[in-house]
């Protein structure tokens, strides 16, 4: 994934942010990431460069083969046309190798991952979409995160006082 980030540049710049799935490290354990791109309609792409789009509740399924988007939000701007019904929740059909989605479902089907999408950003002007394959999180291992985040916090206070 790209380093720039969407704070410095205008909205659809290369590179940029869309959206993220800050839950997704929280509540699994991500291991292997992949970039996959999307079948998006026109006013989903518009209402992506105006940064109207949510991956909160989003995961991915695996369909006769083909991988799907599932339970993003994107929200249709007011001016969309008015001969288009725009559903924000469709599913949204993401394009990858053949090869690696062969592998994603062997490791969903038979090791026991799931694919969580991780981030949505601009690439090249083209709407890409971060994927992980991951396991999910036990509840310890949650509180484990929790203590180490707030250890690193503590831990920088420390040293912005001492200097």
């Amino acid at each position: 994934m790209s380093n720039k980030s969407n704070k410095g540049g205008k909205k659809g710049s290369p590179g940029s942010t869309i959206a993220l799935n800050k839950k997704a490290k929280f509540d699994y354990h991500l291991e292997e990431r992949y970039e996959a791109g999307m079948v998006l309609e026109g006013w989903e792409v518009k209402s992506m460069r105006e940064g109207r789009a949510q991956l909160k509740e989003s995961y991915v399924i695996i369909r006769k083969g083909e991988l799907f988007l599932f339970g993003a939000h994107i929200s249709p701007l007011l001016s969309a046309s008015t001969h288009i019904h725009p559903d924000p929740t469709r599913m949204r059909k993401l394009l990858l190798n053949r090869r690696e989605i062969s592998h994603l479902i062997g490791a969903v089907e038979r090791e026991g991952y799931t694919l969580v999408p991780v981030a949505l950003y601009w690439k090249r002007g083209r709407a890409k979409l971060e994927i992980a394959l991951a396991k999910g999180k036990k509840q310890h291992d949650k509180r484990a995160s929790i203590k180490e985040r707030e250890w690193k916090r503590d831990k920088e206070r420390l040293m912005k006082h001492r200097h």
